[in-house]
C-alpha cells in the first residue's frame, strides 16, 4: 500500500480536507487581531493588554499542544482533530457575549486549549501518510490553508464590526467554523500508516527530552519562535499605526489590508517546491532575507509602501515557516507527533511573548520602535541557520 502520491484523487481529498481544517483555526485564532484597537476603548486597556486577546489564546494552544499530540498517538488522529474543530467553534460564538475584558480573556485561554487538537496533529498526519517526495507540497497546501484562514478571520471581522458589532462579527466567524467543521469530519481519509500506542507519561517526557536534544530540532524549534514572534507583532499593532493619523483608516479598510495574507498561500506552496529541488537550508534563508525586507519598507512614509512592504514581509514568513515545519517531519524518526508539538509549541511561544512584547515597543517608541524589534528578532534567526546547516546532511535526511 503506497502513500499518498501527488497528483493522486486520494492525495487532492486529504489536502483539501487539511487546508480547510487549517481555514477554521486560524480564522477563529486570529480573528480578534484587528478588532485590539476596538477591544483598548470598549474595555478602557492599554495596546499591549488588548494584545493579550491573541497571546493567552497561542500560550494555551502551545503548552495544550505538548499534551494533545500524545493523545492522538493513543485515540487516532482525525478523531481528535475533528472534535477540535467542532467544540472550537461552539466556543467562540460564546466568545462573542463576553461582559467583561476578563470573560473574553478567560474564553481566549478556553479556545487555544482546544485549537489545539489541530495544528501539530495535522502535520503529524501528513508525515505519515504523505509520500516524503510529495511531503513538501501538501505541507505547502496545509499551510496555505492557515493563511488564508488567517486573512479570511480578520477581514470578516474588521468589515463586520464595521458595520455592526465586533460581537456579531465573532458569531458569525463561529457559525461558519461550525458549517466547515462538519465538511472536515466526512471528508478527511483515515489513517492507514498510524499504529495506536498506549498513552505512557514516561514515553511522552522522554520523546520530548530526545527531541530537545537533537540540534538540528533546536535550531528548528528556535527559527520557529523567532518566524511566528516578529509576524504576530508587525500584525499585532499595524492597525494601531494604520488607525492613527496620517492614515485614520476604518476598521474595513484595515481589515482588508490582510488580503496580503494571499501572498503567502503562493509562497508556502512555491517555496515548498522549490526546496524539493534547491534544498530546504537554501530557501530557509531567502525566506528570513524576505521578511527582513519587507519590515523594513513598512517604515516607509506612504501607505502604498507599508502595504508592500507587510504583502513582502508575508511572503516570506509563510514560505519560510513551510520549510522548517516539513523539516521538523523529516528529522524526527520517532514521536513525529511530539516533534511537530514542540516546533508549535516554540512557534506560539513566540506570538504570546514576542507579541505582547511588542506592545512595549509600541507604547514607547511608534512603529519605528516595533520593526526595530522585529528585525532584531529575524537577525537572530541567520546565526540559526548557519547552525543547523553545520549538521550533517545525512542527519537531517535533506539536501
Amino acid at each position: 500500500m503506497s502513500k499518498l502520491q501527488q497528483g493522486t484523487p486520494a492525495f487532492r481529498k486529504a489536502n483539501f480536507a487539511l487546508f480547510g481544517g487549517g481555514f477554521i483555526t486560524f480564522s477563529i485564532l486570529y480573528d480578534v487581531q484587528p478588532l485590539m484597537p476596538i477591544f483598548t476603548k470598549e474595555f478602557h486597556v492599554t495596546a499591549a493588554t488588548g494584545s493579550l486577546t491573541l497571546s493567552v489564546t497561542t500560550f494555551a494552544l502551545a503548552v495544550a499542544m505538548l499534551f494533545t499530540s500524545s493523545l492522538s498517538e493513543a485515540w487516532g488522529r482525525k478523531s481528535i482533530m475533528g472534535v477540535s474543530l467542532l467544540l472550537s467553534s461552539l466556543i467562540v460564538i460564546f466568545t462573542a457575549f463576553s461582559p467583561t475584558f476578563g470573560t473574553l480573556i478567560g474564553f481566549r485561554i478556553l479556545q487555544g486549549i482546544v485549537l489545539a487538537g489541530l495544528p501539530a496533529i495535522a502535520m503529524a498526519y501528513l508525515g505519515e501518510e504523505v509520500d516524503p517526495k510529495s511531503l513538501g507540497v501538501a505541507m505547502g497546501i496545509y499551510i496555505s490553508g492557515n493563511s488564508i484562514g488567517g486573512m479570511a478571520g480578520r477581514i470578516i471581522t474588521g468589515s463586520v464590526t464595521d458595520f455592526f458589532s465586533w460581537r456579531i462579527a465573532m458569531g458569525g466567524i463561529g457559525v461558519l467554523s461550525l458549517v466547515l467543521s462538519l465538511w472536515f469530519w466526512f471528508h478527511l481519509p483515515n489513517s492507514k500508516y498510524f499504529t495506536p500506542k498506549p498513552l505512557k507519561l514516561k514515553t511522552l517526557v522522554k520523546s520530548l527530552v530526545g527531541h530537545l536534544k537533537d540540534p538540528a530540532l533546536l535550531c528548528l524549534f528556535s527559527i520557529a519562535f523567532i518566524l511566528m514572534g516578529s509576524f504576530v507583532t508587525l500584525y499585532n499593532y499595524i492597525g494601531f499605526e494604520l488607525m492613527a493619523p496620517p492614515y485614520q483608516l476604518s476598521q474595513t479598510i484595515v481589515g482588508w489590508i490582510f488580503i496580503v495574507y494571499l501572498t503567502g498561500t503562493f509562497s508556502s506552496t512555491w517555496m515548498g517546491r522549490l526546496s524539493d529541488t534547491l534544498g530546504r537550508r537554501k530557501v530557509l534563508w531567502f525566506g528570513l532575507v524576505i521578511m527582513v525586507t519587507g519590515a523594513a519598507l513598512t517604515l516607509m512614509g506612504p501607505l502604498v509602501l507599508k502595504i508592500i512592504g507587510i504583502a513582502i514581509f508575508t511572503f516570506g514568513f509563510f514560505g519560510a515557516h513551510s520549510i522548517a515545519s516539513s523539516w521538523v517531519g523529516r528529522r524526527a524518526q520517532t514521536a513525529k507527533a511530539q516533534a511537530s508539538s514542540l516546533y508549535l509549541f516554540f512557534y506560539y511561544s513566540g506570538s504570546s511573548i514576542a507579541g505582547t512584547a511588542g506592545g512595549f515597543f509600541w507604547g514607547n517608541y511608534g512603529w519605528g520602535g516595533v520593526i526595530a524589534f522585529i528585525i532584531c528578532l529575524l537577525l537572530l534567526a541567520f546565526p540559526l541557520s548557519v547552525k543547523l546547516s553545520s549538521v550533517p546532511v545525512k542527519a537531517l535526511q535533506s539536501k
